[in-house]
């Protein structure tokens, strides 16, 4: 069994929210699910499985990067038979059309990183959504109400940068946003025939330098994990 996660078989449901923080694992946890257990703590990874409107959900945390949410997903894919993994996150507007408090259902993913030639022969440097999970939460969204960007985005391997301005592959494919993790998971559900989609709320304006405030954060993911946690019943 997984070495990175200790739930026992059978304690992870076939659909899985994933956000990058624990803690925001534990906060979904506590306030949206219903007969919650903690099936894994190891590294202080957080994951938690339960019921939204009496259909069984794990949601844990994914860390930073491709190569953690690469480990984790690919272990819940592959260990656990999770069928279904969204992640849900903050992203970096590379675009003054965008606003803070946006949310992003991403369509496709590109970035430089080599982790998917690494870990599958994959010499692509973008991936798309995979399975019905991105169309469930667009039509959810038109039910809720509550608007949707679609488009690409950039999964980066760097937070910080020397270099000034966008990236070219940014340019190449005329991304809407930054974040670190969707191109992994979705590297790794098209490899292992799995359903993955990202959902993000827009945190920072890189152009303005507008950023949402600490205290704002918490309140600002809530349309997000609402949205997310809407379209897994539906699922």
């Amino acid at each position: 069994m997984s070495i990175h996660i200790s739930a026992k078989p059978g304690e992870i449901a076939k659909n899985v929210l994933l956000p990058g923080d624990p803690l925001r694992a534990k906060y979904i946890a506590d306030n949206f699910l219903q007969n919650v257990k903690l099936v894994s703590s190891i590294r202080n990874i957080y994951f938690f499985t339960g019921t939204y409107k009496n259909i069984a959900l794990t949601v844990g945390a994914s860390g930073m990067g491709c190569p953690s949410i690469g480990i984790y997903s690919y272990e819940l894919f592959t260990e656990y038979e999770a069928e279904c993994i969204i992640r849900i996150g903050t992203c970096g507007a590379y675009t003054k059309k965008l606003e803070l408090f946006d949310l992003i259902n991403v369509d496709s993913a590109c970035s430089e990183s080599t982790y998917a030639e690494c870990a599958f022969d994959y010499k692509k440097d973008i991936f798309n959504h995979q399975g019905n999970a991105f169309n469930i939460i667009n039509d959810t969204a038109k039910e809720l109400n509550r608007e949707v960007k679609c488009g690409a985005i950039h999964s980066g391997d760097v937070f910080y940068r020397q270099a000034k301005g966008k990236p070219a592959i940014v340019k190449k494919y005329k991304c809407l946003a930054a974040e670190m993790e969707a191109f992994a998971l979705f590297a790794n559900a098209k490899f292992l025939k799995k359903t993955a989609a990202t959902l993000l709320t827009v945190s920072d304006i890189i152009p303005t330098h507008e950023k949402i405030s600490a205290d704002e954060r918490e309140k600002a993911l809530l349309p997000m994990i609402t949205l997310a946690l809407e379209s897994v019943v539906k699922n």
